[in-house]
């Protein structure tokens, strides 16, 4: 590959990042929205919510797991292309986005990874009595990390 060839693909990289940073944006003004009603909502431990209520934090967590997906498999990813560090597992992904200072702490990711995970795949009614006030504790992370995640962008001059 030559430099020219180098340079426009990387100029590629960052239009995507620019492009996954809006999505990104619009992903996490949803998350929030969806936070910022359910917070207040009454939890008693091991009950689940009420229908109304019920179907609020079905929306938030599955909002939460989409930015989660976002963060990890789109903007991490990416940012590990542009910095030429894409090898490697998720767990490497993580650690990497520990180390420049996009997660606080990669095993705190981890067991948000893993909270997302149970999103996914949870049908058992009773679990989601704890998935949601886990996901209320968890979300404030994540739109932590889009803070960072932008912060960090701004190097690349986006």
């Amino acid at each position: 590959m030559t430099k020219s060839q180098a340079g426009s693909k990387n100029k590629d990289r960052l239009q995507l990042l620019e492009q996954q940073l809006e999505n990104m944006a619009q992903m996490e003004a949803l998350l929030l929205w969806s936070y910022e009603r359910c917070r207040v909502l009454p939890m008693i431990e091991g009950q689940m919510p009420e229908q109304e209520a019920l179907e609020k934090f079905e929306s938030l967590t599955a909002r939460f797991a989409r930015f989660n997906d976002i963060l990890l498999q789109k903007i991490f990813r990416l940012i590990d292309s542009i910095d030429l560090d894409d090898v490697g597992t998720v767990r490497d992904r993580i650690n990497r986005a520990e180390k420049k200072g996009l997660i606080d702490d990669a095993q705190q990711f981890i067991e948000i990874r893993e909270l997302r995970n149970s999103i996914a795949h949870e049908y058992q009614p009773e679990a989601l009595s704890i998935i949601f006030p886990e996901t209320l504790q968890a979300t404030p992370v994540l739109l932590d990390i889009a803070e960072r995640v932008r912060e960090y962008a701004r190097r690349y001059g986006i």
